[in-house]
């Protein structure tokens, strides 16, 4: 039975009129749905402290009206039928807009790097954390280390080291709030003997740069072509790269850029932070190692679960050298004390009996059969884009044919339900006029109606 929240005036009387007003008002707004049902007459009447023949007359009332039912055995509930108005429910709070772009994605992912929720593993993480709440022992609840619980670090530097070819020891991973807070927290630690000078890939994501300003880094902007960062035009002290699926191009980082990068890095005592987003969704090529496997002394590894589950877990986890990695593990715990116990060791559990592994390999199926399907209605219905960046991640990126503006091509895009960013805001230094558009909430039987509709729709308006 529900509890309510039920305001009467005693002062103006009618007190049964004015509890079925609040309780119509209720089932109007959408706060007591379809089927919910209401309190006994004498447990609702002791709660708000009048006589059980008032609630009674309140419920007569409405059962009148058809906004309740009531059935021997069964009580009262709000009847099917009853809710006049749709159901409000709070939406998510927009991002401030930049100058010039439109409005975010609402349909089909608020990013296009969003991974699709709908096939988050609920019934195995709820037998995760079933697991861990019948088997730790209650000391396992207190505050604990803000590295992360010990369990959690063995299982990932495990993974990390079977499946991105890491070279990672537990001592040597804090486990995070996903990668923003790992790399507000190593840029913190770095930036504190000196100001910072941190390489950026162009384009990169525009909602990185506010992070890292306010973590201390001073941005500097390197160009990215065929090959990945062009590691020749490199200054500053450190470097933020994707080099996995670089975003937004989805570039792989050629094998010779890599050993440029590790070069400089080595040449002048430099750090490079690798952000390995979504390096598990690869699809037409064999598996790229991460860089930290080559050089674990001069790279950070930054990753999370985000792409791969739900990025609301807010898991994730830096690798680092032991220095290192000891400096951030204390700046963690100076800041929040450490992420939840109970979700850490519902990760530890998923990665050990292969649950993990088990819902990458599925959702790596699904992805490519969406982008396959989004790609192939591209070529199809509209051969004058070009198609990018399509051998790994959630994404694609499309250049544009002449004439096409990104704001008007994502405006279109997002109108379809596409989720869909305009590529320029991303940029320090001028580029062809591209955009990225996200396939992983794309239903693979909806790729051509959407395509085929920003067909329509860009037709005759590609005039910026």
């Amino acid at each position: 039975m529900a509890d309510l929240h039920i305001q009467i005036n005693r002062d103006r009387g009618g007190i049964a009129g004015q509890i079925a007003a609040e309780l119509r008002e209720s089932i109007r707004g959408g706060r007591l749905t379809p089927g919910t049902r209401l309190p006994a007459t004498r447990d609702l009447a002791i709660d708000l402290q009048v006589s059980r023949g008032v609630v009674v007359e309140a419920y007569e009332q409405l059962v009148a009206e058809g906004f309740l039912v009531s059935r021997v055995g069964v009580g009262t509930q709000v009847t099917p039928k009853a809710a006049a108005r749709p159901v409000i429910r709070a939406s998510p709070r927009p991002e401030p807009a930049r100058p010039g772009a439109p409005a975010c994605a609402p349909y089909y992912g608020h990013r296009p790097t969003s991974p699709d929720l709908s096939h988050f593993p609920r019934e195995r993480w709820l037998a995760a954390v079933r697991h861990v709440l019948t088997t730790v022992p209650s000391e396992a609840l207190d505050y604990g280390d803000p590295g992360g619980v010990p369990e959690l670090r063995e299982e990932l530097a495990g993974y990390l080291r079977r499946v991105r070819a890491a070279d990672v020891r537990p001592e040597n991973l804090v486990i995070v709030g996903g990668v923003a807070q790992g790399l507000s927290l190593v840029l913190h630690v770095l930036s504190r003997q000196r100001p910072l000078r941190l390489a950026v890939e162009d384009p990169t994501s525009h909602r990185q740069a506010p992070l890292l300003r306010r973590a201390g880094a001073h941005l500097v902007p390197v160009p990215v072509d065929e090959e990945g960062l062009d590691v020749r035009r490199l200054s500053g002290d450190a470097v933020l790269v994707t080099p996995a699926h670089q975003y937004p191009t989805g570039v792989v980082l050629s094998p010779p850029r890599r050993a440029a990068l590790m070069e400089w890095a080595y040449a002048g005592d430099r750090t490079i932070l690798e952000d390995d987003y979504d390096a598990e969704f690869r699809f037409d090529r064999d598996p790229v190692g991460c860089l930290q496997g080559l050089a674990p002394d001069r790279v950070i590894l930054s990753g999370s679960v985000s792409k791969a589950m739900a990025p609301g877990l807010r898991l994730g986890w830096v690798a680092a050298p032991p220095d290192l990695a000891e400096a951030v593990r204390r700046a963690r715990g100076e800041l929040d004390l450490g992420s939840p116990v109970i979700d850490q060791y519902a990760l530890a559990h998923f990665l050990r009996t292969g649950g993990y592994d088990k819902h990458l390999r599925r959702m790596r199926r699904e992805y490519r059969r969406r982008r396959d399907a989004l790609v192939r209605a591209l070529a199809e219905e509209l051969p004058e884009i070009r198609v990018k960046g399509i051998e790994a991640g959630l994404h694609v990126y499309l250049e544009l044919p002449d004439g096409w503006a990104e704001l008007k091509t994502t405006r279109a895009a997002q109108e379809l339900g596409l989720s869909t960013e305009p590529v320029g805001p991303m940029r320090d230094s001028p580029g062809l006029a591209a955009v990225v558009v996200g396939f992983a909430r794309l239903p693979a039987h909806k790729a051509v109606e959407a395509v085929r509709g920003l067909k329509v729709r860009m037709s005759g308006q590609n005039v910026d």
